[in-house]
């Protein structure tokens, strides 16, 4: 991807091809002050309006851009997006306002995963210019963020084990002054043995551990961030068939996740204790695969009966979770690629959020809503507890029915962390199996925004 940092920058009156945003409503008077070949050329482009189109005019020597949007008054993070991906190289400011929100969709519009390419064929940055200089560390920082779980995604297992993950942890940790520990080995074993007991059977290049971070004022509020890192799933011992596992490099998304936002919060300094807990796996069979009718034991001294091997994601977070709970926090959020169930229910562009308070929702939506991150509430109903019921073990891993899929590994979740603490659960595809504007097909941040804006309005910066 072109240097960030280099895609927006200070408007201070250099030369740049102006951008005008029109909507329906607007386009008429648009119109009415364009000279007579710039309307022939809008007309010859056959431009009525549209959201995400565009046609390009004459202006002197020069040229200018018009794109429709759904309304001038109220842009979203994604109306300008387009334009980012499809105007040549150069520098561009919008004419009669300010990009607002639009800043991030152009940044993330010019995101490319050319890893592995021999020829990225880049073409070049295109740059916006932006007179709210406040404005742009911000939108670069989300930006970095979301630009960080879509590498991590998109790197397929070898090159994004259970190693690599905490290599790219370490990094961070680092560059932020964060203590760090990771757990492997006896001791992963004696302490998380529901994470060993998941990742045994994986080759000792991708041996399991338990990655932790601790940053911030132990004075200020503890919030833990957790996230599924199953680094490849091949359904363990049920095994997938072989078109469920073509995505299951993504299984370390929740991960992803959970690391840009540690991060976030890290750069932001805002004012909170964070635990960052990632679990990190692959799932794979060997002769010392847990089996179908296992029995567990996690850390929390709950056992758990194995009803199916491919819904390891859970078992790991219990134990994750529960590491977490014995900090005493005041908020926890996890992130996990945890059920088909929640796709089902709500497709690919919502993660489904589940919650213990109504108020944490209502703010998590609403944070959503407003970053153009929306998430989608499902219940946490106990009646489905008995769902999780077992004959010879505390709870069991897999439901005794195909109901309520992503409620019910919402429920056995919840065992694991105390009564009373505030949490959160993402469950989240993190990929995007079609491309739209500012979104490419492939690994992708949904949640991400949501979770940051609620983190902001509670605890601010330090």
């Amino acid at each position: 991807m072109s240097d960030k940092h280099a895609l927006i920058q200070p408007d201070k009156g250099q030369p740049a091809t102006a951008i005008h945003l029109v909507d329906k409503a607007g386009l008429s008077d648009f119109i009415k002050g364009l000279s007579a070949p710039q309307r022939a050329a809008l007309a010859a482009q056959k431009f009525e309006g549209d959201g995400y189109t565009y046609a390009i005019l004459p202006d002197g020597d020069h040229w200018l851009v018009v794109s429709g949007v759904a309304n001038v008054n109220s842009l979203s993070s994604w109306c300008m997006a387009k334009l980012a991906e499809v105007l040549p190289p150069g520098t561009y400011r919008r004419a009669g306002g300010e990009p607002g929100p639009a800043l991030h969709g152009w940044v993330t519009g010019q995101y490319k995963f050319d890893r592995y390419r021999s020829d990225p064929g880049e073409d070049g940055p295109r740059v916006l210019l932006t007179k709210d200089v406040g404005a742009i560390d911000a939108a670069l920082a989300e930006a970095a963020a979301t630009a960080l779980v879509r590498d991590l995604v998109n790197t397929p297992a070898e090159d994004m084990g259970p190693a690599q993950l905490e290599h790219e942890a370490q990094l961070i940790a680092k560059a932020q002054g964060a203590e760090f520990k990771v757990t492997h080995g006896d001791a992963l074993e004696r302490g998380f043995p529901m994470v060993h007991g998941v990742g045994r059977a994986a080759a000792r290049s991708h041996a399991p551990r338990m990655i932790e971070l601790h940053w911030g004022d132990p004075a200020h509020p503890r919030i833990a961030l957790v996230g599924k890192g199953v680094c490849f799933d091949s359904g363990g011992l049920d095994i997938k068939p072989g078109a469920g596992m073509l995505l299951m490099k993504k299984d370390m998304g929740g991960a992803a996740h959970a690391l840009a936002l540690a991060k976030l919060v890290m750069q932001a300094r805002l004012k909170v204790r964070l635990h960052l807990l990632i679990p990190a796996v692959e799932n794979a069979i060997s002769g010392n695969a847990f089996r179908p009718g296992d029995v567990l034991r996690s850390r929390k001294g709950l056992t758990v009966e194995i009803g199916n091997t491919d819904a390891e994601g859970r078992l790991v977070l219990g134990d994750a979770l529960t590491r977490a709970g014995e900090e005493n926090p005041e908020l926890v959020i996890d992130f996990a690629t945890l059920t088909g169930a929640a796709r089902v229910a709500v497709g690919p562009d919502l993660p489904a959020l589940f919650t213990r308070r109504d108020e944490t929702a209502d703010e998590m939506l609403k944070c959503g809503a407003a970053s153009d991150d929306k998430c989608w509430r499902l219940p946490l109903f106990d009646g489905y507890r008995e769902y999780l019921k077992s004959d010879v073990a505390d709870i069991s891993n897999n439901s005794s029915n195909g109901f309520a899929g992503a409620s019910v590994a919402a429920l056995f979740l919840d065992r694991f962390l105390p009564e009373g603490v505030d949490w959160a659960h993402f469950d989240t595809f993190a990929w995007r199996p079609a491309a739209k504007p500012g979104r490419p097909k492939g690994g992708d941040a949904l949640g991400l925004r949501a979770a940051w804006g609620l983190l902001k309005g509670r605890y601010g910066a330090a």
